[in-house]
């Protein structure tokens, strides 16, 4: 007897940028390497349509992944494909997170049109940055450098640096990689410097709790990378412990050493940049999970705690 989730279609939602759907091509790819036909629903998010405001003011749960829940939930899509650091750090009892896919570079990368451009410690420039956690490192590193904010897709961001908004910009090299754009890097950070947010660089893949066991373990079996789920588990549960979204200035990545252990980095940093606190641990892959919540424990016994208060205090909350 013919299974019958094999021959299923799979909705797959996606915002509608460039890069989002450079991510669920993607999936749609291996899906449809494993035997499974595939469609692409665009939906629109919060953080896709309020672009004039920054991301510590929207709030961080959900601002780019709360519309595509609804369609799981609905059933309008089977799965939602979001970039893993978009992914607010507990996931609602009703969905889980499937799969992560295999992990691009990590590292955070600066942008010009100027081949020539330098960033050296002393330099006076404005860098384009929507990011939290990028600008309170660069006021740690780079105290005088000026940020301005950039939201908006990739190529939004690209015309405002042309436009001269800024003489640079600061991004993901895993975005500026997919789509293309890796001529235009003139410095890459260092990620033991630079650590990066938890989930950099991995597609994420959500669905319903209840949906179809079976297609579910299909689901799985094509998108997941196992090396960077384990990864995974252990930098989101160091957010989920440090109770902080893609708006808090947290930075966490695990990576598996060569005799196959979990090592993970991570800490938090204030917005001025002149409080910095890091570790790192290492443990079995077993222990990644306890591990990302030791990580963020110890960050918060530490002065954490006093940190975050501050920003929600700065930011009303």
């Amino acid at each position: 007897m013919e299974n019958n989730t094999a021959i299923k279609t799979i909705k797959i939602g996606t915002r509608g940028s460039k890069l989002a759907l450079w991510q669920a091509n993607a999936v749609a790819d291996k899906l449809q390497a494993a035997g499974l036909d595939t469609e692409i629903v665009i939906i629109s998010t919060k953080g896709d349509q309020i672009l004039d405001k920054s991301l510590d003011k929207l709030g961080s749960k959900g601002v780019f992944t709360e519309e595509l829940e609804v369609g799981l939930r609905e059933g309008s899509i089977e799965i939602a494909v979001h970039s893993a650091k978009d992914v607010q750090s507990s996931i609602p009892e009703d969905l889980e997170l499937v799969a992560f896919m295999e992990r691009e570079q990590v590292n955070d990368v600066i942008l010009s049109f100027n081949p020539d451009f330098k960033l050296e410690r002393d330099s006076k420039v404005v860098i384009g940055t929507s990011s939290t956690r990028r600008k309170a490192l660069l006021r740690k590193y780079y105290p005088n450098v000026t940020t301005a904010e950039s939201r908006g897709n990739l190529q939004t961001r690209l015309q405002k640096l042309k436009d001269g908004q800024f003489d640079a910009l600061m991004l993901a090299y895993a975005g500026v990689f997919r789509m293309g754009y890796d001529d235009l890097i003139v410095h890459t950070f260092p990620e033991n410097e630079f650590v990066p947010a938890a989930g950099q660089g991995s597609v994420a893949v959500e669905c319903a709790r209840n949906l179809d066991p079976e297609l579910k373990q299909q689901l799985k079996d094509a998108l997941d990378h196992a090396e960077t789920h384990v990864c995974l588990v252990a930098e989101r549960a160091f957010l989920r412990t440090m109770e902080g979204g893609c708006s808090i200035p947290s930075f966490a990545l695990a990576t598996l050493t060569a005799e196959g252990k979990v090592s993970i980095q991570g800490g938090l940093v204030s917005l001025d940049g002149q409080q910095h606190l890091y570790d790192k641990f290492e443990g079995d892959q077993a222990e990644a999970e306890s591990l990302g919540v030791k990580l963020a424990e110890t960050i918060l016994g530490r002065g954490g705690d006093q940190i975050l208060k501050d920003i929600r205090a700065e930011r009303g909350e």
